[in-house]
């Protein structure tokens, strides 16, 4: 028997006779977890396997507490043990089984043993021993971890149930500081929901009282909580209340407040005194890395005065230098979903990396003696480097040369693709934005909005430009300019291009701002974005061992004063590769940048020539800890050399159909296609497998026309015992691949297009071999000619 039988015959069974088989102790069939990583290629993309458990049984609807893994029944019990322990570690889950349907091999990760059991442990014995082994035998604890959660629209995927369901069993057993770390775009809001909605629901409090809790939601941005508050929140009905413009009320049980409107500061006390130090039960610090729990914060003061409430953290950052003090607060996370992690389930997604280089960049700046700015002031002669451009000194030129480069990339791709500008200062940001506008004003009489910028110099209007900028059916605006503020926060589901015109020092930050792209959405194309790294900031940052999550293709361009593309290299990484802003400040109406650019607090120059020279591709190197230079074609040669040592090995798999899809396969998971493997050679019509050994092992080049015309003039001895019409077929093929390429083998397309449709139906076609069988041999057959030996 194989799996589908040994799961329907023996294991199905034998689990409904353990107990599992009404509504509440529920079972899973066949369970896709993720969705697949997703693989961008030239000029399409495809995802990799998605993870799919056997069983997945839950004691509730919502708390899955073991996995099982079936064989088909000839293979042994155990067989299947690691995988499904592999899956246990991932879902989160302290028991796993494998089964071949007669045997049943169990691991227990609360005592690390491993047992042959002759049935499956009961629901309730399994849950009895996890309440054991978590600490919470109290039924009071272990009926208030097993509230149901909201169904709504968004069903928790597998890390959010985890992330929700390791909070619950903390505050549960007293943990007062709580810290989670996911990466930008995982969904932090709906799990911090959830964990509202289940507390709320099970009237735990930190008084032990039966009431529902009251919970303080916090950030630096109105955005932050008044997007949750409408949205995502919105079931709490009345009993929501936004703590502002100095208004208390102490009937409600969820609270939304940013830090600036309840602190203390010139004006008033600090409105939060206004609040018993024990009135909240709960308070979620959402952004929590961002200066919360410093300890030279005055934000520090809030949490400090609720210092009794249970306290939650959310951050997308990892620990590192610059978020110390959030790790020391909250202490190590309880659980952690990485960017690297969301792309490998696939669902994050991956980027690309076209670092750009102009003159002044590479070589840096120096004024003439004597050189005025704008202004008629001498500027003080000095090198200026790429960090000091627009900080100390603004090139106009430097500016229009990378917007009109940006502009012409956005023409090769896609003019109306969402892109969000970074830049150094507001006053950058309109700069960019009037260049960006002015070199695109065939489409800004269409779309006056095409290009905004959105500061704290625009307040609501930015607020509106940046509302329709997240909306999924509003084709304008395309482009935002902007310095800091929309580095966190902006849930941008269809943004396709991140621009670095400043220079980011922080591994935070740079993970912020690119998770501004890392949505996925089906529904509108979007599965991968594009980073356009004008500074250099992005290639040094993955270079940073910290950094999880690689960039699955960096393109570095050269340019010339005129914003055109002059060359390019492709540099590319084994794997696929988030969130937001260093600043406390935030403005109160949660729309500001940090910094205020001061009138003329640097020099102008408006003329000199600025031109791109510079295009590279990046992978990490063999110690994953630095990004190296290489060529597309360099990059093919090293990977394909670790699997085929050489042409032969290569070869022999090649001529076989089914090997050769797995080798393409393999090699699109490694972002290696031919089209632009033929595009860097300038060899389009070379066969695929010489262009792999010409490029791998520097064998001669042939064209798909002379293999053909090679294995043309050995058919008629190889198909001896073939009738005449089905030789006439097989060498048609040949002349089909020799214009086509691969694709014309697959069979039975091929036989329904002329010529050969002319010598009847697919079933027609089949009797001339004598069978379908014998048709796939014979075409089988056809590609090992082909491949036999040099043309």
């Amino acid at each position: 028997m194989n799996e589908a039988d040994t799961c329907r015959a023996y294991v199905l069974p034998r689990l409904n006779a353990a107990g599992w088989d009404d509504d509440v102790h529920s079972i899973i069939e066949q369970k896709t977890f993720t969705d697949g990583r997703i693989i961008p290629m030239s000029n399409k993309i495809k995802r990799q396997r998605q993870k799919r458990a056997d069983y997945l049984l839950r004691y509730t609807r919502d708390f899955t507490i073991a996995v099982v893994e079936a064989k088909a029944d000839y293979k042994l019990p155990a067989d299947g043990l690691q995988q499904a322990k592999d899956y246990a570690e991932i879902l989160g889950v302290k028991f796993a089984y494998a089964t071949n349907g007669r045997g049943i091999v169990e691991y227990d990760y609360i005592t690390g043993l491993e047992r042959e059991l002759d049935t499956f442990a009961s629901p309730d014995e399994l849950w009895l021993r996890l309440r054991t082994g978590e600490g919470l035998e109290s039924e009071t604890l272990s009926q208030q971890l097993l509230t149901p959660s909201y169904m709504g629209d968004k069903v928790p995927r597998y890390y959010q149930e985890i992330a929700i369901n390791e909070t619950l069993k903390a505050v549960l057993k007293g943990q007062k500081r709580i810290l989670l770390t996911m990466a930008t775009g995982t969904g932090k809001t709906l799990v911090a929901f959830q964990i509202c909605w289940k507390l709320w629901n099970a009237r735990w409090n930190n008084a032990g009282k039966y009431r529902r809790p009251r919970i303080l939601y916090l950030s630096d941005r109105n955005i932050l909580v008044d997007d949750p508050k409408d949205k995502m929140f919105a079931i709490f009905g009345d009993a929501r209340w936004k703590i502002e413009n100095g208004q208390i009320n102490t009937s409600r049980q969820m609270y939304f407040a940013i830090y600036q409107a309840i602190a203390e500061s010139a004006n008033h006390p600090g409105l939060y005194r206004e609040y018993a130090p024990d009135f909240f039960d709960m308070v979620i610090v959402d952004e929590c890395h961002r200066g919360s729990a410093r300890d030279e914060s005055n934000w520090r003061e809030i949490l400090d005065y609720f210092q009794s409430a249970y306290q939650i953290g959310m951050t997308a950052t990892p620990k590192r230098d610059d978020n110390i003090d959030t790790y020391s607060y909250f202490g190590e996370p309880i659980y952690t979903y990485s960017l690297s992690q969301g792309i490998e389930d696939g669902f994050l997604a991956p980027y690309r990396v076209h670092r750009v280089m102009t003159n002044v960049d590479a070589a840096g700046w120096r004024p003439q003696v004597g050189e005025t700015d704008r202004y008629g002031r001498v500027i003080p002669e000095k090198d200026y480097q790429t960090r000091q451009f627009e900080r100390e000194v603004a090139l106009r030129q430097r500016t229009r040369a990378i917007a009109r480069h940006l502009t012409e990339y956005l023409k090769k791709t896609d003019r109306l693709a969402k892109t969000i500008v970074f830049c150094v200062d507001q006053e950058h940001a309109d700069e960019m934005r009037r260049e960006l506008n002015n070199l695109n004003s065939d489409l800004t009489k269409v779309y006056p909005d095409y290009v905004c910028r959105v500061t704290a110099a625009e307040g609501d209007i930015g607020r509106g430009h940046l509302s329709r900028f997240q909306e999924l059916e509003t084709a304008s605006p395309v482009i935002l300019t902007t310095s800091q503020l929309l580095t966190t926060g902006v849930d941008a589901p269809t943004c396709k291009n991140i621009v670095l015109a400043r220079v980011i020092n922080s591994m935070t930050e740079f993970k912020q701002i690119i998770g501004r792209g890392t949505r996925v959405r089906d529904d509108y194309g979007k599965y991968a974005f594009t980073i356009l790294d004008y500074t250099g900031s992005a290639t040094t940052l993955f270079a940073d061992p910290a950094f999880d999550g690689d960039p699955v293709r960096t393109l570095q361009m050269e340019m010339d004063e005129n914003g055109e593309t002059v060359g390019s290299q492709v540099v590319q990484s084994d794997e696929a590769s988030g969130e937001d802003e260093d600043s406390e400040g935030g403005s109160v109406s949660g729309i500001g940048d940090s910094r205020q650019v001061k009138e003329r607090d640097k020099y102008y120059y408006d003329g000199g020539d600025v031109e791109v020279v510079a295009d590279a591709v990046y992978e990490l190197d063999a110690d994953g800890n630095r990004l190296r230079v290489v060529k597309l074609t360099d990059y093919t040669a090293e990977r394909v050399r670790s699997i085929y040592p050489n042409a032969a090995a290569l070869r022999a798999q090649w001529a076989d159909p089914q090997q050769r899809g797995e080798i393409i396969t393999l090699l699109e998971e490694k972002n290696i296609s031919f089209e632009a493997l033929a595009a860097a050679t300038n060899q389009p019509d070379a066969d695929p497998f010489d262009l792999l050994c010409f490029i791998v092992f520097s064998t001669p080049l042939h064209t798909r026309r002379e293999r053909a015309n090679s294995a043309h003039r050995k058919l008629h001895e190889a198909f001896k015992n073939y009738q005449e019409e089905a030789r006439i077929i097989l060498d048609t093929l040949l002349e089909k691949y020799a214009e086509f390429g691969m694709a014309q083998f697959k069979l039975p397309d091929i036989l329904k297009v002329p010529p050969i449709s002319q010598y009847g139906n697919v079933r027609e076609i089949t009797t001339i071999f004598g069978g379908s069988e014998q048709l796939r041999e014979a075409v089988q057959q056809l590609q090992v000619l082909l491949y036999t030996d040099a043309a």
